[in-house]
């Protein structure tokens, strides 16, 4: 019989493999990464159109810097308002984490409003989709933002919708975790425009 070597041992080799990343936050990242380069499109044809007014007011002279200003702190206020309510999910707090999605909606609606304000204005004034390629490229940027916070809204609507129901406790943080990715997004790409959009033409 052959002898045993004393060198080897006889407990199992134990191998310890890396989580995999969920589906569902792996998928947002891709359709994220997506959405990015269909707004850098938009932002460079509104970048390559801004000027071209057809002899009509150019939109610097237009826009009130102030209103977007206290629409831009009300979206960004809307990105702490949704981190709080995931941090309350986290907890196990539904009643917490129900209160921040409200506030969080209402604050995305109210940029709405606002935005629909200045689109009525700078109608008026005017400036429309279909006066100029300035104007088509501004109103195409600024309505598919527009449609994204709606949109976000929408969901988080539905998401406290959902929270009542006994199967959300199992799967509220990723639910919570996805839907805050999106609503950050959001966000960023508006901080974006609002600087090459607002700021830069009120300068130009």
């Amino acid at each position: 019989m052959a002898e045993m070597n004393p060198h080897l041992t006889t407990h199992p080799v134990e191998t310890e493999m890396p989580a995999a990343p969920d589906n569902s936050v792996l998928g947002v990242w891709i359709w994220l990464s997506a959405e990015s380069l269909f707004f850098a499109s938009l932002i460079a044809t509104f970048l390559l159109l801004h000027n071209q007014t057809n002899g009509g007011p150019g939109l610097g002279r237009l826009i009130d810097l102030q209103l977007t200003f206290i629409a831009t702190v009300t979206l960004l206020s809307s990105s702490l308002t949704m981190a709080l309510g995931y941090a309350q999910v986290l907890k196990g707090n539904l009643g917490g984490f129900r209160f921040w999605l409200v506030v969080t909606a209402l604050l995305g609606l109210g940029f709405a409003g606002m935005q629909a304000f200045e689109f009525h204005h700078l109608y008026t004034q005017g400036f429309s989709l279909s006066s100029s390629p300035a104007g088509s490229a501004f109103f195409t940027l600024t309505g598919f933002h527009g449609l994204h916070v709606l949109f976000g809204a929408f969901w988080l609507i539905s998401l406290l919708a959902f929270s009542f129901k006994k199967e959300f406790v199992e799967e509220a943080a990723v639910k919570v975790k996805v839907l805050g990715l999106y609503w950050h997004f959001v966000d960023v790409v508006w901080v974006i425009i609002f600087t090459v959009v607002y700021l830069m033409g009120k300068v130009a």
